[in-house]
């Protein structure tokens, strides 16, 4: 059957769901997620609410395994919010360069010391509004913090969040806070962040940009832009990426000599 053909079909069995429907459906997805992806977590390392804040100002446009790379140095170097605000400009855009945007993640990092120092006597709030009000910290990288620094449910509205929960029918729309507001409602509050995380490694590893693995996904038979990737075994197979790619493929019911080895490595995308 021609792609469009299969995408149409699939779109066409969901044309007519109600809200509640909506709701039941996304909470059936969220559950196939939890154990499509056991492994989730945040993919940024870190050891304090400073730390994180950091390393997620640093992902913006940029791999979270090269600012995996890069905070190694930048955490032995400064190690609190006076030592952001203090910090010599030059040395730091020398040791942020890899990142990318160096310049204004610099910038950033700087104000973001200082109105730590000013505001909050050196520590990192944990209530979204006073994060929001800090330099280089949106919604995104306020709720990334809430989440897995103070355990506060937060969902984390990424560019894999934003294209899956899209894909998957729940939402059509493209403004982050609308789409946080709307999925919200869609999904219990404790599993807000566990949540974002399993959308996110799912985006990385099997519903891809560009081709998704559709053949090879655990949410099929539930999503209306399955046919928008390749729904034969083979093709789909190869897609799938990650450490865990061939246990993937198990779990649909593929061969797991379909994934190639190249595949099995941590997905370096942003």
């Amino acid at each position: 059957m021609p792609v469009s053909a299969v995408l149409a079909r699939s779109a066409k069995r969901f044309a007519g769901e109600t809200p509640i429907g909506r709701k039941r459906r996304a909470r059936k997805m969220a559950r196939v997620l939890a154990e499509t992806h056991p492994d989730a977590h945040c993919e940024l390392d870190f050891e304090t609410p400073l730390q994180l804040a950091v390393a997620t100002i640093l992902s913006a446009q940029c791999t979270d395994k090269k600012v995996n790379e890069v905070t190694p140095i930048v955490f032995k170097r400064y190690l609190s919010a006076a030592d952001y605000a203090a910090a010599d400009r030059m040395e730091m855009e020398a040791i942020l360069r890899p990142t990318g945007f160096f310049r204004a993640k610099t910038d950033s990092l700087i104000k973001l010391g200082q109105a730590l120092e000013e505001r909050h006597e050196g520590v990192l709030p944990h209530t979204l509004e006073e994060l929001v009000a800090l330099p280089g910290i949106g919604r995104k990288t306020a709720n990334v913090i809430l989440g897995n620094a103070f355990d506060v449910p937060g969902i984390t509205v990424d560019t894999h969040f934003r294209r899956l929960v899209n894909r998957f029918g729940w939402v059509h729309e493209e403004d982050p806070v609308k789409i946080e507001f709307l999925v919200a409602d869609l999904i219990e509050k404790r599993d807000w962040t566990m949540f974002s995380h399993r959308i996110i490694f799912h985006g990385r590893r099997v519903c891809h940009a560009k081709k998704p693995a559709c053949g090879a996904c655990s949410l099929a038979t539930m999503c209306p832009s399955y046919g928008l990737g390749p729904t034969e075994a083979a093709p789909a197979a190869k897609l799938l990426k990650g450490p865990r790619a061939r246990e993937l493929a198990v779990q649909v019911g593929l061969d797991p000599d379909l994934v190639p080895a190249a595949a099995i490595a941590t997905p370096d995308v942003p």
